[in-house]
């Protein structure tokens, strides 16, 4: 049961390192101190739902099923990610949000949960990693060592995004400098019209 479940913690973590739209939003929100506790939850929460349903072997019919959709989910994802990307290139030039390290994001809870809705459900990649691929590898697992492996998994998101969101409150000092929210939004919009280019090309649209 210690092997499923450090399997199911590994492959979670693995999966989830990569830098991405939802990663990126929750390291801005826990260095502007915006949200923070409800931001690392919704994230947590939403992983561990998608790989319990994938582990419940929901992945069988999903594996059919994300051929068919595949390829509009991947030019939604690349659409939303180049208009994120031109949000925070926007902010890099102008420059307006450099000053309110302690403050709170543009939008209130509802936008904000609203706005991590959209970027963590419309990424088919989420899908792919947690219900088709964590869930297809629990197939292995029999019994009560699935469940292991599942708690393991989900254990993985709560650790990575509770860790990336309250540790960016570290880095509040350095932010506090406009140079440095200039850099950090930059590198935020190359990173998110880099992956919108993979979504599109990955979708067959370029």
């Amino acid at each position: 049961m210690l092997s499923a479940f450090l399997t199911g913690f590994i492959l979670g973590l693995s999966l989830i390192l990569a830098i991405g739209a939802q990663n990126s939003f929750v390291l801005r929100q826990g260095l502007m101190g915006s949200h923070v506790f409800t931001v690392a939850l919704f994230c947590s929460l939403s992983d561990a739902l998608l790989i319990f349903i994938g582990v419940a072997g929901i992945s069988i019919f999903f594996n059919d099923y994300i051929n068919l959709v595949s390829d509009w989910l991947f030019i939604i994802s690349a659409v939303w990610l180049l208009g994120y990307g031109l949000l925070r290139l926007k902010g890099a030039i102008k420059g307006n949000s450099v000053l309110t390290v302690e403050g709170t994001l543009d939008g209130g809870i509802t936008s904000t949960l609203s706005f991590l809705v959209v970027i963590t459900f419309a990424n088919p990649h989420v899908y792919l990693d947690t219900i088709v691929l964590i869930g297809s590898i629990s197939q292995q697992f029999p019994g009560n060592t699935k469940l292991a492996y599942a708690i393991g998994a989900s254990l993985a998101s709560f650790v990575f995004f509770f860790s990336l969101a309250y540790g960016a409150k570290f880095l509040s000092p350095i932010m506090q400098k406009p140079i440095a929210w200039r850099i950090l939004d930059s590198f935020i919009a190359f990173v998110m019209f880099s992956l919108a280019i993979k979504m599109a090309h990955s979708g067959g649209w370029i």
